[in-house]
C-alpha cells in the first residue's frame, strides 16, 4: 500500500506498507523532509510496524514520538504527518496528480447561480461525469452568502441589504457569512473526489485542500497560513474564509467533497458593518475588537490588479498539478437554473433558518 500527504506548509511525506494479521508490517517512510540523526528514519519505521490497522493518526503519531532518539529533529515533517500518511495508504487515498483537473472561469454570474454550480458541478464529479474541477467565480451582484445553518435574522440586517442593493443568498456548505462586491471579492470552488481526502480528518481536510493557494500567494510575496478551522490568516489580519459540503455518489457510492474559498481583494468596510450583523462572541475568539482589522485585503498586501492575483493563482495550480481550460455544459447549466428557481433562489430556502 501506498500513502501520500504533504505536511501543510511543509515537505511531502511518502508510506509504502503492507498489512498482515492485521498489523502494519515492512513499513517505509520517505520524502523530501529534513530528518537528524539519520537513525531517527529507523526508529519511525520500526514504531510503526506492528501498530493495529485501525490505530488513528494521533495514536500512530504517539507512537512516533516514543520512539524518537533524544534530540531528534524535524523539518518539514512531523509525527502526525507520517500519521496521516499511514491512514491515507490504508484507505487507498489518490493524490492531486492522480487526476487531469479542469478549469472554469466564466463571466459574472448572479449570487444565487452560484451556488447552484456548486452543487450541481460538485455532484457531476461525484458521478464521474466531471473531473476534478477549480471553478473561478465572477461575482454578477453584491451579495452576502450564508452558511447552511445560520440564522437569517442573527446574521444579516436586512435593512440595511436592500439599502445597498445586497442580494443574501444561502449556500449549501455551513460556516460563517460572507460579504461580497463584484471586483473586491475572489472566490473560487474545487469540486473534487472524496478519495482525495480520504484518510484525513475534516480538520486535516481544509488544511490540504488550502494549501495550494498558500503556495500561490506565497509566490507573491504574502506569507500565509490556515488557520483552524477554516481560515487563511496573515500577520496583517485574516484574507480568506472556507467552507466545505461532502456529497455522497450515484447509490450511496463513493462520493465528493466540495471546497470554497471566499478571499477580500478589497472591501468597502463601513457598508460590510451596515449589512453583517458581527457580534461580540465572533470577535472574541478571533482576538481583535474591530470587525475592521479582521479582514486585510489582498489589494493592499499584493499591490497587484485583481485579474492578475486570479491569474496568478491559476498559473500556480496549473504548475502544481496541471489544468486544463474547460467550461459548465449546458445540461450543467440548465439544472443549475432549476435548482436556482426551486431552492437558491426562493425565500424558504434563504430563511431555511429564520
Amino acid at each position: 500500500m501506498h500513502g501520500e500527504y504533504k505536511v501543510p506548509g511543509g515537505k511531502l511525506v511518502v508510506v509504502d506498507l503492507d498489512v498482515e494479521d492485521g498489523e502494519l508490517r515492512h513499513t517505509r517512510v520517505a520524502g523530501d523532509f529534513f530528518l537528524e540523526p539519520d537513525e531517527a528514519l529507523d526508529a519511525i519505521n520500526g514504531a510503526l510496524d506492528g501498530a493495529p490497522v485501525d490505530t488513528d493518526a494521533a495514536g500512530l503519531a504517539a507512537r512516533i514520538e516514543a520512539a524518537l532518539p533524544e534530540g531528534t529533529v524535524m523539518y518539514g515533517l512531523t509525527a502526525e504527518g507520517v500519521g496521516i500518511a499511514v491512514r491515507r495508504a490504508l484507505a487507498h487515498a489518490t493524490d492531486w496528480t492522480d487526476y487531469d483537473w479542469q478549469l472554469v472561469h466564466e463571466g459574472p454570474q448572479p449570487p444565487a447561480l452560484h451556488m447552484a454550480l456548486d452543487e450541481v458541478l460538485t455532484q457531476e464529479v461525484a458521478a464521474g461525469r466531471r473531473p476534478p474541477t477549480l471553478r473561478v467565480w465572477e461575482w454578477g451582484a453584491p451579495s452576502v452568502i450564508i452558511g447552511s445553518f445560520q440564522s437569517l435574522a442573527n446574521e444579516v440586517d436586512q435593512e440595511g441589504a436592500a439599502r445597498h442593493g445586497i442580494d443574501v443568498v444561502r449556500r449549501v456548505s455551513g460556516g460563517g457569512a460572507m460579504f461580497v462586491e463584484p471586483g473586491n471579492t475572489i472566490t473560487y470552488s474545487l469540486s473534487v473526489p472524496d478519495a482525495l481526502v480520504q484518510g484525513l480528518s475534516f480538520q486535516d481536510s481544509y488544511a490540504y485542500l488550502d494549501d495550494w493557494v498558500l503556495g500561490a500567494l506565497a509566490d507573491m510575496g504574502i506569507k500565509a497560513w490556515y488557520q483552524p478551522l477554516n481560515d487563511i490568516a496573515t500577520e496583517a489580519g485574516k484574507i480568506a474564509g472556507a467552507a466545505q459540503k461532502r456529497l455522497v455518489g450515484p447509490g450511496g457510492g463513493a462520493g465528493a467533497v466540495l471546497h470554497h474559498v471566499t478571499m477580500s481583494y478589497d472591501i468597502d468596510a463601513d457598508k460590510m458593518l451596515e449589512v453583517l450583523r458581527i457580534g461580540k462572541e465572533k470577535l472574541s475568539d478571533k482576538g481583535t475588537k474591530s470587525a475592521k482589522k479582521r479582514v486585510d485585503p489582498l489589494r493592499r498586501q499584493t499591490g497587484l490588479p485583481r485579474e492578475t492575483v486570479i491569474d496568478r493563482m491559476i498559473d500556480s495550480f496549473r504548475a502544481r498539478y496541471g489544468l486544463a481550460r474547460g467550461k459548465v455544459t449546458d445540461e450543467e447549466l440548465a439544472r443549475a437554473q432549476e435548482l436556482v428557481r426551486t431552492k437558491f433562489g426562493t425565500a424558504e430556502w434563504t430563511a431555511r433558518v429564520p
